[in-house]
This record gives C-alpha cells, sequence and structure tokens, in this order.
C-alpha cells in the first residue's frame, strides 16, 4: 500500500488577494480520498504585488507576459522557502492554479500568471498548471474546477461550498456533478473594508452592525446572472461591471454596505442550497460567523464547521488532486461542470530545465 502514496505540493491564489496557499499533500494514488495535509501555509502578499495583480487587468500583452514571468519567480521562491522551512524531501510534484488575472470563457479567453517553465526551473521539480486553458478550448466555462476534487475526496457531503473570492457550489444530481459560481463574496466584502484600512470584516461584526439598504439589495437580487442556469462562472470583470457601479451609486456607509452585501450572499446561497442538507463550508468566508447565521437562515439548516486546516486549504489540496490525475492522464475537469464539449485531463506539465531557460 505504501507504494500507493504520492506526495506533492498543492499551490493556490484566490481572487480575493490573501496570500499564497502552500500545502504539502500525501495522497493514495489508487484511492483518493485517503489523503493527509502534512503541512500548509499561507504567505500573504506584500502591498507592491496585491497592486500589480489589482492593476494586471489594465495590462497590454506584453506586460502580462512580463508579469507572467516575474510571477513565476516569486512562486518559486515562495516554494522554495516552504520546502526548505518544513525540510521537504519528497516531492513528485507541484501543482499551481497560478494567479487569474483574465477570465472571460465566452470570449475564449482565460489567463492564470505564473509561469511553470519559469516554476520548475527554480524548484527543479516537475510542475503541473495551466488547468483551465483546455476546457475553455473546448468550450467550456474553465471553471469551477474544484468540483472532481468534491466528488472524489468529499462525496460524504450534500453540497460543497466554498466561500472565497466568489461563493462557488458543487453537488450530485441525477448522477451527475453539477458546479457553478453563485455570487461574488469576499471580493466585494474585503474591497469595502479597505476603504476603512482593514483587511477584512472580522467575523462580520462591522456588517452585523450595518443597516440592510433594501433598494440596494434589490437590484443587486434582480441582476441577470442569477437567472441564468449553470454551467457559468464569475469573474473580477463582472464585479467591477456589475457589482461596484451598483454599490457605489446606491450607498456610501461602509457598514451599511456589508450588510446589505452579506445578505445577498446569503439569500443566493439560500437559493441553491435545499433544507436539511449537509454542506461542507471551507474558504475563508466560512470565518464570518455572521454571514454562516445568515446563509443558515436562508438555507434552513445547521452547518457544521470543519478543521482550519481544511478551511483554509481545501483548493490547494484538490489543486494537488489535480496535478496527480493530469499525470496520471486521467480525466480532472468534467463536461457536467464546465460545459466543455468532453470530460477531459487538462492542465500541462513542465519539468526543470538545465539552462534554465523559458520557453516562449
Amino acid at each position: 500500500m505504501q507504494d500507493n502514496y504520492i506526495y506533492c505540493i498543492g499551490l493556490m491564489s484566490g481572487t480575493s488577494l490573501d496570500g499564497i496557499d502552500l500545502a504539502y499533500i500525501k495522497m493514495n494514488s489508487q484511492s483518493y480520498h485517503d489523503f493527509e495535509i502534512l503541512k500548509a501555509n499561507t504567505i500573504p502578499y506584500s502591498d507592491d504585488w496585491k497592486k500589480k495583480l489589482q492593476e494586471a487587468i489594465t495590462y497590454n500583452k506584453e506586460d502580462l507576459k512580463l508579469l507572467d514571468v516575474i510571477y513565476g519567480e516569486l512562486l518559486g521562491d515562495v516554494l522554495n522557502n516552504f520546502i526548505k522551512t518544513h525540510v521537504i524531501v519528497n516531492i513528485d510534484f507541484i501543482a499551481s492554479h497560478g494567479h487569474t488575472i483574465l477570465h472571460q470563457p465566452e470570449n475564449g479567453i482565460t489567463l492564470q500568471i505564473g509561469n511553470g517553465q519559469v516554476i520548475a526551473n527554480s524548484t527543479k521539480q516537475k510542475v503541473v498548471c495551466d488547468f483551465r486553458i483546455q476546457d475553455v478550448q473546448l468550450g467550456g466555462q474553465g471553471a469551477p474546477l474544484v468540483p472532481i476534487g468534491d466528488k472524489l475526496l468529499f462525496s460524504n457531503y450534500d453540497y460543497c461550498l466554498n466561500l472565497g473570492g466568489f461563493a462557488n457550489i458543487s453537488y450530485e444530481k441525477d448522477s451527475q456533478r453539477i458546479a457553478f459560481d453563485i455570487c461574488p463574496v469576499n471580493i466585494v466584502l474585503n474591497y469595502y473594508t479597505r476603504k476603512i484600512d482593514l483587511e477584512y470584516d472580522d467575523e462580520g461584526k462591522i456588517a452585523s452592525e450595518g443597516k440592510i439598504n433594501i433598494e440596494l439589495l434589490r437590484r443587486l437580487n434582480g441582476l441577470s446572472f442569477y437567472q441564468e442556469l449553470p454551467p457559468k462562472s464569475l469573474g473580477l470583470e463582472w464585479v467591477q461591471e456589475n457589482i461596484l457601479p451598483l454599490v457605489d451609486k446606491s450607498e456610501t456607509d461602509i457598514p451599511a454596505i456589508l450588510r446589505t452585501f452579506v445578505e445577498h450572499v446569503a439569500m443566493q446561497i439560500g437559493n441553491v442550497v435545499k433544507n436539511n442538507a449537509t454542506i461542507l463550508v471551507t474558504g475563508g468566508g466560512a470565518f464570518n460567523t455572521f454571514l454562516m447565521k445568515r446563509i443558515e437562515f436562508f438555507a434552513q439548516t445547521k452547518i457544521k464547521r470543519v478543521s482550519t486546516e481544511l478551511i483554509d486549504y481545501k483548493e490547494a489540496l484538490i489543486f494537488a488532486l489535480l496535478g496527480m490525475l493530469k499525470t496520471q492522464n486521467k480525466v480532472n475537469c468534467l463536461q457536467s461542470v464546465t460545459g466543455a464539449k468532453k470530460d477531459h485531463s487538462s492542465g500541462n506539465i513542465f519539468y526543470p530545465h538545465k539552462k534554465n531557460k523559458v520557453f516562449e
């Protein structure tokens, strides 16, 4: 049995810019639910890197190519420090999601920076990355990718809900995995807390003291995305075009904005989750006590909290699984989830190059 175990590092950077999540995973390559998170860390971004990543959506093609390389160098440095700090010797591969800059699947575009060849050269390890590109080429949304992990690792839950930059959910329906983005969460909440010099609203305390702006709530709930059927996914561009102008036009009081948006998120999740369901909730939003109470209210179910480690590092864990599936040439992207033409094995594999050359 010991021979079936693989050891790898999953690497994830979310749209909310919390930092870079790293998880060193031991996983049974024949029985996927047999896994263990051995070591894990989140490395916060410097103010300079936050600014770069926030502004990258406005960069031209040449600047994005350069950013792809220097961000790959950053990830390589972060990985090398993680490996050294935890004295990690046994690594079969590194699976890197990268950081999403552009996601417009309707236009055939998705871009995650963090050059795989640069990371491989820096760490001297095999790297699996670029998980979304092939799916978009096959006519899919390129997102969400986590549901295959939900299916293989957490099938004992009715729903797997992640509360990160966006809320996304996955569940089984008619023997198929259904998954989609529900609505923005921390990408909006944190945007407004930063206006009062806070990285986030700790436990939702500020939101809990705010007053709901009924008209703003009505307009948010009326956005056309919420009437669309899955597969569907959201990106930063959609938030900038649809959410922020609507909020800024309707309300200036930060507690009121946070309170209203928490209600909006909870209502949208409650529209999806059925009564008395078992729900695995992960992502930073799981620590927002007030948001969780409002979700329980609208979903009419009690949510049992899981370990902090799983809340924080589930996505890094699942990208490690996606990487393993790719190295086995097994399906890691589900047609029923993304809307692609077929199930497929997505991602690119890079090996360290002796001359440390980055290929075009």
